[in-house]
């Protein structure tokens, strides 16, 4: 059988309209552009797309989205894709979200035959509702079930005519799951070599997956902006709020120590690379599916060349390395993590995380944290100690959708460290500096013990 194709529109000539699709790729690494491109330009509707995330409004999914080609969206991540999280808080668009590591296994079960598996992720939140649980050795489980489609679109550097591919970097991410899980698997590969030129101990995805397979072209290949670490010039000029974040970063890096895998959340989490001493090594651990040294070269090496989903620029030298997402959430699950590090909205007295979703205002869904901290030993929160309009994130209890339930370990904000005792209660171990006992008290609304 002939799997090549000239290009995209010849590749997807048959897909019609109320179609499945899987789609690789995440954030904007190994998305498979032209043949989003090629859904765009033959109009295709009433799709249920299976994904990470969507991209951006004008970028990768988003451009179906945007056109309203899209009927149902499964996937596990909105991001800074504002048009897609408008769809979903006005119920014009029909969402189920699921959390990252599982959404990686119910992809890769459904590729390898097995109809469903229990996972830690999302017990006692929304996620759970309507599910079978099941304890294991004391811990609850949900029951997921396994999930395939009728196509499936990946995005490689190299491929061959028989099918076989090789991933460059951490666009493995959703990639080699996603080839596993179609009826029909269409592969665009940045460079098609004939059969045989591929090294069989290169390859990531044996051709048995694939059907079809293009070279493709035109690739934008965006990317976010790197990080780098402040100098003292710098963060004077930060912003009063900014300032309070860096005394987060610089708290939260004493939480690390030498040789520690540490996964770090967007947002706050990432100022620690500001302060994690030179030379120190610490080996970053991302969803995308990368291990490296970082966040600064240590003596002799180069400057880093790939960039975690934290947005955080790392290197992969002196033993780091690049997987698919669902070895990253393996990693995860099986607790090999040393320390995790999360934003948050709120953190309950009993160690209830919220950080995901305001109803009605804001859904980022939940990504990986649902997997991180259903797992880690060692969760800690790293957030503002209020909002914006001066509500306190230590509370009795939370008031939006949960991320996890009794889950957190330690939280820290600019005012002060806390530990979360086991009968329930901030216990405060230590004042940040410039802070006094009285702002922490009327800025915590949770039980409080000095």
């Amino acid at each position: 059988m002939n799997k090549v194709f000239n290009n995209a529109g010849e590749a997807i000539h048959d897909i019609h309209a109320g179609v499945s699709i899987l789609m690789g790729g995440f954030g904007l690494t190994g998305v498979p552009e032209n043949l989003i491109t090629a859904l765009v330009d033959r109009g295709t509707s009433e799709i249920t797309c299976i994904s990470n995330e969507a991209g951006l409004a004008n970028f990768g999914i988003g451009r179906l989205l945007s056109r309203k080609q899209i009927s149902k969206m499964i996937c596990s991540y909105i991001g800074e894709n504002h048009l897609f999280e408008d769809l979903i808080i006005h119920g014009h668009l029909a969402v189920e979200l699921v959390p990252q590591g599982t959404l990686a296994e119910r992809i890769r079960c459904g590729g390898a035959g097995i109809p469903a598996f229990y996972t830690p992720a999302g017990v006692g939140t929304e996620v759970a509702a309507g599910k079978e649980t099941c304890e294991f050795e004391g811990k609850k489980y949900l029951l997921e079930k396994a999930i395939t489609a009728d196509y499936a679109f990946v995005k490689a550097w190299k491929g061959d005519t028989e099918g076989n591919l090789i991933y460059k970097g951490t666009s493995q991410n959703f990639n080699p799951v996603v080839a596993m899980a179609g009826k029909i698997t269409i592969a665009e590969v940045e460079e098609l070599v004939p059969a045989g030129s591929l090294d069989p101990n290169q390859i990531h995805t044996p051709g048995i997956y694939v059907q079809r397979i293009f070279q493709g072209k035109d690739y934008e290949k965006p990317i976010e902006h790197l990080t780098h670490q402040l100098d003292a010039e710098e963060i004077k000029e930060l912003s009063p709020e900014d300032l309070k974040k860096e005394i987060i970063g610089k708290r939260l890096a004493q939480e690390i120590k030498d040789g520690d895998y540490v996964n770090l959340g967007i947002g706050i989490p990432t100022r620690v690379a500001n302060h994690i001493p030179k030379g120190m090594k610490v080996i970053l651990q991302s969803e995308n599916g990368l291990l490296g040294i970082g966040p600064f070269p240590l003596e002799g090496q180069e400057d880093a060349d790939y960039i975690n989903a934290s947005k955080q620029t790392i290197t992969v030298e002196s033993g780091g390395s690049v997987f698919g997402s669902e070895q990253s959430f393996a990693m995860i699950r099986g607790n090999h993590i040393d320390v995790t590090i999360l934003g948050g909205m709120e953190v309950s007295e009993q160690g209830d995380l919220a950080n995901w979703k305001v109803p009605g205002k804001m859904v980022k869904g939940m990504g990986g944290a649902m997997d991180l901290v259903a797992s880690a030993d060692k969760v800690i929160v790293a957030m503002l100690q209020t909002t914006s309009d001066g509500k306190s994130k230590l509370v009795s209890s939370c008031s939006l959708p949960l991320t996890g339930v009794r889950c957190v370990t330690r939280v820290i904000t600019e005012l002060g460290v806390y530990d979360i005792l086991p009968g329930g209660g901030f216990k405060l171990i230590e004042i940040q500096p410039g802070a006094t006992f009285e702002q922490i008290q009327a800025a915590t609304r949770g039980r409080l013990v000095k």
